[in-house]
């Protein structure tokens, strides 16, 4: 009997391609957000000069590697293409980043409240958001700037409003980032300001390792939403006269 020494197989192109595909498991937008986190975690580790600087390097590495390659090992060990068609609505879990921030606005919150519902607002004060289209009363459609001149797009839906009090929402399945979140309008000084808090949890596209490379570099979420408050606020103050509805 012939022993079979050879495998004509295992050098196939069209099998290596497949074996290639088949390691993805991170999307396009992931890699590019990966590979541009890993280079500023990598650049700031070796300004260090220190053990810490060592670390941050390794880490930069690692998220390089994980958007030259497509495929992340935390990914594979949880069972995660995050390649495939996203069918999740909002954050499913515990995952992803959590952060709260609030502001006091000099103005009554049913103008306050008026003025955020209005949706394509947000992207006068939001730096990052470049449009929101309301498709209809709770649904919308958002395109925001990612990272490395990437450009993010999902839809959301309200899921809860009161008016003059709270708005919530989640993105809708096939959402590049999934989020969701609620905005709260409190009624302080008896009701002649508001204080604005917005809570938020997303999935960032280069994980947590990628949000940790953008607050080094002062392009942490909680920074941007806290920055984002202040331009709502000076909005409101400087635009809507007291005593009108808020809108435009």
């Amino acid at each position: 009997m012939q022993t079979l020494t050879a495998q004509p197989l295992a050098r196939s192109k069209e099998l290596d391609a497949i074996r290639s595909d088949l390691l993805i498991n991170v999307t396009p937008v992931e890699r590019m957000a990966s590979a541009a986190a890993g280079i500023a975690l990598m650049a700031y580790g070796l300004s260090r000069r220190s053990l810490a600087g060592v670390f941050v390097t390794l880490g930069g590495a690692a998220l390089l590697l994980r958007g030259g390659t497509g495929h992340c090992m935390l990914y594979e060990r949880l069972g995660i293409n995050s390649g495939r068609l996203n069918r999740n609505t909002g954050v499913p879990g515990n995952r992803g980043i959590k952060l709260s921030r609030a502001v006091i606005v000099n103005r009554p919150p049913n103008q306050v409240y008026r003025y955020w519902r209005d949706l394509q607002n947000l992207a006068e004060f939001m730096e990052h958001v470049e449009s929101v289209e309301e498709l209809d009363r709770l649904r919308s459609h958002w395109v925001v700037k990612g990272p490395a001149g990437t450009r993010l797009e999902w839809d959301a839906t309200i899921l809860t409003e009161h008016e003059g009090e709270l708005i919530s929402w989640e993105s809708l399945p096939g959402a590049e980032v999934e989020n969701a979140g609620s905005v709260r309008f409190e009624p302080v000084r008896s009701g002649s300001a508001t204080q604005v808090r917005v809570t938020l949890q997303y999935q960032p596209p280069a994980g947590v390792l990628g949000a940790a490379a953008a607050k080094l570099l002062g392009e942490a979420p909680e920074q941007q939403l806290a920055a984002d408050l202040e331009r709502f606020k000076k909005i409101l103050e400087a635009r809507v006269p007291a005593g009108s509805n808020g809108n435009r």
